[in-house]
């Protein structure tokens, strides 16, 4: 669980700059993250490099609710985090996400 006190708020993105069912890369101070937009408009937040080797996620493919690793095809469910095909079997980290002003915004700490 998030520690709220120490958690910020940071603008990751406009909301256009992704389209439906898309991934874009994010770094900010250090870390990459994956920023998707789901097929119905939902943004979601995940760690953007793969738990199985170093792979950027913002490379691989957006089908539905999964992302799919380009390195070697593993599967999460963008939503939770969890992995879903092999060869990935450790589940990605995921963030908050709101929009503000047609800004996306996430939660780190």
């Amino acid at each position: 669980m998030t520690d709220t006190t120490t958690a910020t708020w940071v603008e990751a993105c406009a909301r256009d700059d992704i389209e439906p069912e898309d991934v874009i890369r994010f770094d900010h101070d250090g870390h990459t993250y994956a920023i998707y937009r789901s097929p119905d408009d939902h943004f979601y937040c995940t760690d953007g490099i793969c738990t199985h080797e170093h792979a950027h996620l913002s490379d691989g493919l957006v089908m539905d609710e999964i992302i799919e690793c380009p390195k070697h095809n593993g599967r999460f469910d963008y939503r939770t985090g969890e992995a879903k095909g092999a060869p990935v079997c450790i589940d990605l980290r995921t963030y908050p996400v709101r929009i503000e002003d047609d800004k996306v915004l996430i939660r780190i700490s």
